[in-house]
């Protein structure tokens, strides 16, 4: 009995995306982060803001807030309609809970 193997595709096998392959490619200040780094700090400054909380969370939370701005203005023309609706919610709401830190 044979056994149809679910990601052949007309006698060739999909491949998947490399996880450490450059989701857009570039060569800018941010290409040689690894992911994980950027990650590590992006949660240790958002923690920070939200648990400082006054002039000094909303800072780090701006910050924050300036750095996903600029990113996502850079990378906007590359986006699909729901990728720029699903980060641009996410900048909504950083900004939002920096509003609230206040």
């Amino acid at each position: 009995m044979l056994h149809r193997n679910p990601t052949d595709r007309g006698g060739t096998v999909a491949r998947s995306r490399s996880l450490k392959a450059p989701l857009l490619g570039g060569r800018g200040p941010l290409a040689k982060v690894p992911p994980a780094v950027a990650f590590l700090v992006v949660i240790a400054l958002f923690t920070a803001g939200v648990l400082i909380r006054g002039p000094l969370g909303a800072v780090l939370l701006g910050m924050l807030a300036a750095g996903v701005g600029v990113l996502l203005a850079a990378t906007w023309q590359v986006l699909s309609p729901s990728q720029r609706f699903g980060r641009a919610l996410v900048f909504a709401t950083l900004v939002a809970v920096l509003v609230s830190v206040l």
